[in-house]
């Protein structure tokens, strides 16, 4: 069986709803004999509500700077917890499933927090998961340092967390599932005009990556590049059988 990273965003699980429609979108590819590893993002708004959380907290004492490694700690929460509901949901529906944090995988990272790079990712327990039947909910835009402490991937990173593992574990694809169902020449929510490409280069999306385009984060399409990972963009708004986009 061959096996097959997917990756959802925040607006694909922004309500138990939508996790509930990306659990069946899941048990789809299962049943079509893949060998699933999921990539979540936290629910959508979450973030942002992590972030303000801790510039409110501030400095932890009077003249001392804020501890990026701690900031990490508490935005990487929200990954968590959609990890957490989505292997619910999935056990819920008969399936073998368990979520995972970065550091569990493990994906190694580099110290500088916030923006943190991946150095590697050992496959041994992701794959010998998957190849036990089990779909691995993983946590994006988060990883562990050599030290043992929580780094982010920087805004996005979940995307960069998907194509890193696909490449790991040898996918052979990494889909990614956002509120568009495919690459357009153009935002087609603002323009009624944009097309549908049917195929498009790692070179020509990394230009519109790094132009503005917000289909892919650029880190996520270099490292699709280097590593020759397949990746579809898709739609979530869809259920199993309708067309996903391409």
């Amino acid at each position: 069986m061959s096996r097959l990273v997917m990756k959802f965003g925040g607006t694909s699980v922004a309500d138990l709803e939508r996790i509930r429609r990306v659990g069946r979108l899941v048990a789809a590819e299962v049943a079509a004999g893949h060998r699933v590893a999921v990539v979540v993002s936290a629910m959508a708004g979450k973030t942002n509500e992590l972030v303000a959380w801790t510039d409110a907290a501030g400095p932890a004492a009077e003249g001392l700077p804020a501890s990026d490694d701690e900031y990490d700690v508490v935005v990487a929460s929200g990954e968590q917890v959609t990890a957490g509901l989505l292997a619910m949901t999935l056990r819920n529906m008969g399936l073998s499933a368990r979520s995972w944090m970065g550091w569990q995988v493990p994906i190694i990272a580099d110290d500088a927090h916030g923006r943190s790079r991946i150095d590697d990712i050992p496959p041994e327990k992701l794959s010998a998961a998957l190849d036990g039947g089990e779909v691995a909910v993983i946590a994006g835009f988060q990883g562990v340092t050599t030290s043992g402490r929580i780094a982010t991937l920087g805004r996005g990173g979940s995307d960069t967390s998907a194509v890193a593992l696909a490449a790991a574990v040898r996918a052979e694809r990494c889909d990614i599932y956002t509120d568009v169902d495919g690459v357009y020449t153009t935002d087609p929510r603002i323009e009624a005009r944009a097309r549908k490409l049917a195929r498009i280069s790692y070179e020509e999306m990394l230009e519109m990556a790094s132009l503005g385009a917000k289909v892919l984060q650029t880190r996520s399409v270099e490292l699709a590049m280097a590593q020759k990972v397949p990746v579809r963009v898709l739609s979530s708004f869809v259920e199993p059988g309708e067309a996903p986009g391409q």
